[in-house]
């Protein structure tokens, strides 16, 4: 049997210097041994990860076995929430270790060991108190949208799917490392792809292309090992729906995604209305850009650099820059936020800087037993950092937001509107980036940054169209989907069809393979109309901002205090949006992004 403790305590030691500044989370370590006495669970999240699943299994089953009515439930419900906190907090931790270093061995062992001897057995001993509380027919306070989620994640439940997930998390893992090992060789220096796609910023077109190309000869060397992996997600997917009794990838997943209020023709009808309202948006967008450039034709590498100055946005000499800039705007901006950020700075729960063997993307995670998120991300120096850690810091205010929920469950906030915390941070933040009211520029700098912002605001539509189309495609067709060149050539038609104004020709090869450089088609399937569903709530609660900048952030962050325990329509109403599909909620969101940038134009035709 796998020594577990030895394994983890090794784990503790190599990371809590390094990335986890436990002593400032307010927890203490414990001596006590594991009983069903609640009280004796350790307060500590290290000591917890040098448990085995046999010390742990007596909590779960004094659970399932302990008296539960209306008297005893709130205690039930308290002790349960332990128990998720602590599991929860370890996966969290485990998972984030393999990011920050994706080369590191020790990490991913600790993982795999978690995945394979912890995981499976906890996850069956959860269901059995799902079951229990779901068949006692209580309905505690504050829990009608829990107990939602907890029977849909019931009813799909089967216990030989749990190695599958765990087979299925460990392929992930491996799409990080093949992505985290790819470099270039740029001058002599060797460069992370990150730091080589900054260079498209450069007002150097031949430099720029330059750069493009070397980043896409990079990425299709690993098209073969990418194309190995997706054929066993897709598999192992697929097992997953047939071992639960589902007609389909997509039917399971719509139901593991906790998907209550909408449905894959509302997804096709939103794809719908981005092809008619948001299309020909981009292509006058495209068009302006292209014009201002003086080319004939826009090509890949002419995406990003910023058409309005003569040099890329430099907001930031370093990482401690970009930190000092963005906590200064939200000093600004609100004083609770500001507050939350720099809980997260105190305590080291900020990982910004691109490096070598780190995990691509961004994201924000949460440590449930310590009540505080996380932020994961790759700086290199360019306005997109800014965007992107404003954006993860509004995750992070959902989190703090939804501390004073007192149960677990309560805190399963669905995705679409989770990213309505982020995307409108980007957008309520946005009138502090000038240097007089805290952040990084002067007057023509600051309307470049929010103009260059609200181009990524008007693509995004778009591109979401895109990756969920072809995640539509790849589950209703999935025996043509574990065909790589099927997907190639599915890709490259909703390519076509909504990512206009742009030449790819000769590139036939890096565009057919653009679903390999979306990490969501690999990590996390289905998971990507969120962003547009969110991105339209976020302009809708940017709106409210431009009438009454004060109160929407109140609007704001009490629709954030709700956590999960409403429904996705409420949350949005709550926020002073709607949760909408059609074309007329959306025109009149693009009229106003459009709106903004041509008065940022003027702005910048005047500097």
């Amino acid at each position: 049997m796998t020594n577990h403790a030895e394994s983890y305590r090794n784990f503790r030691l190599l990371f809590a210097g390094f990335l986890f500044n436990f002593d400032s989370l307010g927890v203490e370590m414990s001596a006590a041994h594991p009983s069903v006495d609640f009280s004796l669970l350790p307060t500590s999240i290290e000591e917890f990860m040098t448990w085995d699943w046999e010390q742990v299994a007596p909590f779960f089953a004094e659970l399932a076995e302990r008296p539960l009515n209306a008297a005893t439930v709130d205690a039930w419900l308290a002790d349960w929430t332990s128990l998720m906190d602590l599991m929860d907090e370890w996966h969290s931790r485990l998972h984030v270790a393999t990011t920050v270093n994706t080369e590191n061995a020790l990490a991913r062992a600790a993982l795999h060991d978690f995945l394979d001897n912890i995981d499976p057995p906890f996850k069956a001993a959860d269901q059995r108190l799902k079951q229990k509380l779901l068949a006692s027919g209580l309905r505690p306070t504050g829990f009608d949208q829990p107990l939602r989620d907890l029977a849909a994640q019931a009813e799909i439940f089967r216990e030989e799917n749990l190695p599958i997930k765990a087979r299925l998390e460990k392929l992930g893992n491996q799409y990080d490392e093949i992505i985290g090992a790819q470099s270039v060789d740029w001058d002599g220096e060797s460069l992370t792809l990150a730091q080589v796609e900054a260079l498209l910023e450069d007002p150097d077109r031949n430099k720029r292309e330059r750069a493009w190309r070397a980043t896409m000869e990079r990425r299709l060397q690993d098209r073969d090992p990418i194309n190995r992996l997706w054929t066993q997600l897709v598999d192992g997917r697929l097992e997953l729906a047939k071992n639960a009794g589902m007609n389909s990838f997509i039917e399971y997943q719509w139901k593991d995604l906790e998907r209550f209020d909408y449905t894959p023709a509302d997804c096709a009808r939103f794809r719908d209305a981005i092809a008619e309202v948001v299309v020909p948006a981009v292509g006058r967008m495209r068009e302006r850009r292209r014009a201002a450039l003086g080319v004939d034709k826009l090509r890949p590498w002419d995406t990003y650099v910023d058409v309005h100055g003569d040099r890329p946005l430099k907001p930031f000499d370093d990482v401690p820059g970009l930190a000092d800039g963005v906590g200064r705007m939200f000093a600004s901006l609100d004083g609770r936020v500001a507050e939350y950020y720099e809980i997260m700075r105190a305590e080291r729960l900020l990982d910004l800087d691109n490096r070598p063997r780190k995990a691509p993307g961004g994201y924000c995670t949460s440590f449930a037993m310590a009540k505080r998120p996380f932020i994961f991300m790759n700086a290199v120096g360019t306005h997109d950092d800014v965007q992107t850690l404003l954006h993860e810091s509004g995750h992070c205010f959902h989190v703090f937001q939804g501390n004073h929920l007192p149960y677990y469950q309560q805190h399963n906030v669905p995705i679409e509107f989770a990213e309505v915390a982020s995307m409108a941070m980007e957008l309520l933040a946005a009138p502090f980036l000038h240097k007089d009211r805290g952040g990084f520029y002067d007057d023509a700098d600051a309307a470049r940054a929010r103009l260059q912002h609200l181009e990524h605001v008007l693509s995004l539509w778009p591109f979401m169209a895109v990756v969920d189309g072809f995640q539509h495609w790849a589950y209703k067709y999935s025996e043509a989907a574990r065909h790589p060149e099927e997907c190639d050539a599915t890709w490259e038609r909703l390519w076509d069809q909504f990512a206009v104004g742009v030449d790819w020709s000769e590139f036939d090869e890096a565009k057919r393979t653009g679903w390999h450089r979306k990490l969501h088609i690999f990590l996390h399937p289905f998971y990507y109309v969120e962003y547009g569903l969110a991105q339209l709530g976020a302009v809708q609660v940017w709106r409210n901002a431009t009438h009454d900048r004060h109160a929407a952030i109140e609007q704001y962050l009490a629709a954030l205090a709700l956590g999960g325990t409403q429904p996705l329509p409420r949350l949005f109403e709550a926020a002073g949006a709607r949760f909408a599909f059609d074309a007329d909620t959306l025109r009149e969101a693009v009229d106003l992004v459009e709106e903004a940038m041509a008065d940022l134009e003027k702005v910048l035709a005047q500097s």
